[in-house]
């Protein structure tokens, strides 16, 4: 099971075995460099297992008794958990996956972060309790069966939410949860669920707080003991961080030979301006069989977000040069950036265009746009975010997943919407606890970890995070139209090159529509296969959207690569 992980931690590998439970750990030594900071770790009856950086260890040792053999914030975390138990989470800031054995007690702590920054899956069965960061590692143990209802999910959502995996019985603990197991039992528990409210609606004191906060956390995040650099893009939020870290950082950039979605100059721009040690690879347009091949191996399950090949090849930049990378993802979701927000915020077809559109094939492309735009709240959310609206979902699936499911396809959503909210900070609270975990940063962990890198994303810094939950819905963005994250914006205007926002919003696009253009039997025989699986019926249409196309061709590979059959 570790020998799996060693993409994890290369550095090391650590084992414990005792009555009653077996630990192993691969280490990337990053803070505390000795065999000081080695792992599985002892203090007393504890063993610890952790995954994770917790930035203000040293300020936690102030306020702790007991001795020290090392600077780990390993050391910390066991010294804190023998003074303060399971609560001990309360008082951590960072990103983290950890697991304790108490050998006297017989019982096991598992934490997860606030934000699912870091993974755990376990799978209870037989009286018996197997944890680890990745599937692949408890697939050692065997190969339970499919669960069915998750690939209803990913036709949903593009990946599968906690706390399920596409295995029966293995689970994703959610973030800012933790669990117990003792005499047999397993306990899952919440520690954090922050407060939603508007109680900032002042612009100047929404600017002075979400700068006070950043600065703050930011160079928090820089703590290590080797060299840490920062994911460079064009954009407002890898600016924002790259604002913060001091000169001569090292900052990386993809380069692409597509002009329209080259942000290379951009990020130089950045680069120039706050004076970093700027790094950019040039990449030529993918394959599709290349991409294909790659990036199911990396997730164990079917993963439908193509976004992780940009991901995947600047990790692959950095890594040759530094051991841990900052990055600006989550500011999307905390402060409404995405197009999507524009689109839930617009006026809905009138009522004649809306009863014609419905006429159109559901799983066209006019179909989906009409089902996207004739709704409103909760539903158009819904229907925005899906790869297959609900509708496309009853017309392509197979009658066994659909039987199979759930009868409310959009569960995960469904138990986070919050009607009582005004949409924009309804939009904010269910993008955060639900496509941000198990979609954006599960691709950014698996990309970068394949590449041993570990990167800390500083605007989801919990503080930041609950900070932004306060700010009122004007201050995230109008409805009138225009772009979104306008406190942010307001903030790092005077401190980018002038005009520097100005540019349309960027983003990397696999060209998957184009690709099954040039490769049309691709396609095909991944539909042929998926039918005779029983997995959808075989459509009449082929103009799907990429994203469309993408799930599809993933589940495809993933069930080929895997041999799997149901």
């Amino acid at each position: 099971m570790v020998a799996t992980l060693h993409h994890r931690g290369p550095d090391d590998t650590g084992l414990w075995e005792g009555e009653g439970a077996h630990l192993g750990h691969s280490r990337l030594t990053i803070v505390d460099l000795s065999q000081t900071g080695r792992q599985p770790m002892e203090l007393d009856d504890l063993i610890l297992v952790y995954n994770g950086e917790i930035y203000n260890h040293e300020k936690l040792r102030t306020g702790l008794g007991g001795d020290y053999c090392g600077t780990s914030d390993s050391e910390t975390l066991l010294h804190l958990y023998r003074e303060h138990g399971d609560r001990c989470v309360e008082q951590i800031t960072g990103m983290f996956a950890f697991a304790i054995w108490d050998r006297r007690r017989r019982r096991l702590f598992i934490a997860r972060d606030r934000l699912g920054i870091k993974p755990v899956h376990y799978w209870a069965h037989d009286g018996q309790l197997a944890f680890s960061s990745e599937l692949k590692a408890l697939l050692e143990l065997g190969t339970p069966s499919i669960d069915r209802t998750a690939i209803r999910d990913l036709f949903t959502y593009r990946h599968i939410p906690a706390p399920k995996t596409v295995y029966s019985g293995i689970r994703k603990l959610p973030p800012g949860h933790t669990l117990v197991c003792q005499d047999g039992r397993v306990e899952i528990g919440c520690y954090w669920r922050p407060e939603v409210s508007s109680e900032i609606s002042d612009p100047r004191e929404a600017e002075e707080g979400l700068d006070a906060v950043l600065r703050v956390a930011v160079p928090e995040h820089l703590m290590s003991d080797v060299p840490v650099g920062v994911f460079l893009s064009g954009g407002l939020d890898s600016a924002t961080v790259t604002s913060l870290v001091p000169a001569g950082t090292r900052t990386f950039t993809l380069g692409f030979d597509v002009k329209h979605r080259d942000e290379a100059p951009a990020a130089r721009r950045i680069a120039e301006h706050f004076t970093t040690d700027h790094h950019e690879v040039r990449v030529g347009e993918a394959g599709l069989e290349d991409v294909l091949a790659l990036l199911p191996k990396l997730f164990d399950e079917p993963f439908g977000d193509s976004g992780a090949w940009s991901n995947w090849a600047v990790a692959d930049l950095a890594a040759g040069h530094v051991k841990v990378a900052l990055c600006g993802e989550g500011a999307d979701e905390l402060f409404l950036g995405y197009d999507r927000h524009a689109t839930q915020l617009g006026p809905s077809l009138n009522r004649v265009l809306g009863t014609v559109g419905k006429l159109a094939p559901r799983l066209s492309l006019t179909g989906r746009s009409i089902q996207r735009r004739s709704t409103t709240g909760f539903e158009r959310f819904v229907n925005l975010i899906c790869p297959f609206a609900p509708a496309q979902q009853e017309a392509l699936l197979h009658p066994e997943i659909l039987d199979a499911s759930e009868d409310n396809a959009a569960w995960c959503f469904t138990a986070e919407w919050r009607d009582d909210l005004d949409v924009r900070k309804a939009l904010q609270w269910t993008e955060l606890k639900t496509t941000l975990t198990d979609g954006l940063l599960t691709r950014v962990d698996r990309a970068s970890m394949a590449h041993s890198l570990e990167v800390r994303p500083p605007l989801l810094d919990h503080r930041v995070v609950e900070f932004a939950l306060r700010l009122a819905p004007d201050l995230l963005r109008s409805t009138k139209g225009g772009p979104g994250k306008l406190v942010l914006r307001r903030l790092m205007e005077p401190r980018l090159p002038v005009g520097h926002l100005d540019r349309p919003k960027g983003g990397f696009n696999l060209p998957i529509r184009r690709w099954v253009k040039r490769r049309p039997d691709l396609l095909r025989g991944a539909l042929d296969r998926l039918a005779d699986a029983k997995i959808i019926r075989r459509p009449r249409i082929t103009s799907f959207s990429s994203e469309q196309i993408w799930t599809m061709l993933v589940l495809d590979r993933w069930m080929t690569d895997k041999a799997v059959s149901f």
